[in-house]
């Protein structure tokens, strides 16, 4: 692959900083990774568009290389308005949205709250409890997790969340390696050691389990503003929780059916966006025009 020129920021918002990625040139499109908040997570996904679009990516509050001076605090709308920093922070005043589990309850939020900043937004299997059948049972169980992990420690919360919301753990694993190794080929300035990175993804788990998880899973959706701006809105959902019929993929279905917006079929698994990037360029690339 041709070598992507690749500008890196910081930005100080709220308290905190924002450490932020740039490349490409063209419309924009900012990608809000999923828990872990790791924006690198999406780095050969953006270096297959950046040659038809401005790509942005970034380190979600409390993760990575972004900044976590109030480890206690965790919103859905401070997230929402983080994104709003960025998107300004690259001398942009809107920008196509893509956002992975919960940075898709982000993007929601994004579009019911602060729609003039979204051009649209693909929102990728978000795991809004809220709108599910069995609502009640999946919060208990969200609940349980967050219990076991702070009797027990974030790991053995994020095992049990891990496994008890049906993810296909090997596929996910491969596809992480996958992703670690492509961060490997670009190395720069504000880029974290190999040291550093084991350090926060440590870390990651605790703001994943014990910060992010009871507020993103307990997102209320306003479906009225969001059928307001349904014509900006894609749901996705993939291949193997359609097949699988898990929950999330259930969510994704309800979800599109409540705001009636396009309902469209992802590749594979839930982070495939990892390793099936092309697939995924050719999708965005239908829907981001």
């Amino acid at each position: 692959m041709e070598k992507i020129n690749v500008k890196c920021g910081r930005i100080n918002t709220e308290g905190d900083e924002l450490f932020y990625k740039v490349r490409g040139s063209g419309k924009p499109i900012i990608f809000i990774a999923p828990g872990g908040g790791n924006g690198d997570n999406y780095l050969e996904l953006a270096d297959l568009m950046a040659n038809n679009y401005k790509i942005i990516t970034y380190d979600r509050r409390a993760n990575a290389r972004s900044t976590r001076n109030f480890p206690n605090e965790f919103t859905i709308e401070q997230q929402s308005r983080d994104v709003i920093a960025i998107i300004k922070a690259v001398n942009e005043e809107k920008a196509f949205v893509f956002g992975n589990s919960s940075g898709g309850v982000i993007a929601l939020d994004l579009v019911s709250n602060h729609s003039d900043y979204v051009l649209s937004a693909f929102v990728h299997e978000a795991p809004v409890a809220n709108v599910h059948p069995k609502k009640d049972d999946w919060k208990m169980f969200f609940q349980s997790c967050y219990d076991l992990a702070k009797e027990k420690g974030a790991s053995a919360g994020a095992k049990k969340f891990f496994f008890g919301i049906q993810m296909p753990a090997i596929a996910l694993i491969l596809a992480t390696i996958k992703s670690r190794k492509y961060e490997k080929h670009e190395i720069t300035l504000n880029d974290l050691t190999q040291a550093e990175l084991k350090i926060k993804l440590k870390d990651a788990t605790d703001v994943l389990v014990l910060n992010e998880l009871i507020p993103v899973t307990g997102y209320v959706p306003d479906i009225e503003k969001l059928k307001k701006n349904k014509s900006k809105i894609i749901i996705g959902r993939g291949e193997y929780g359609i097949k699988k019929k898990t929950w999330y993929a259930e969510v994704s279905e309800i979800l599109s059916k409540h705001i009636e917006c396009d309902l469209v079929t992802c590749p594979t698994h839930h982070g495939s966006f990892m390793d099936k990037p092309k697939e995924w360029a050719v999708l965005l690339k239908k829907y981001f025009k």
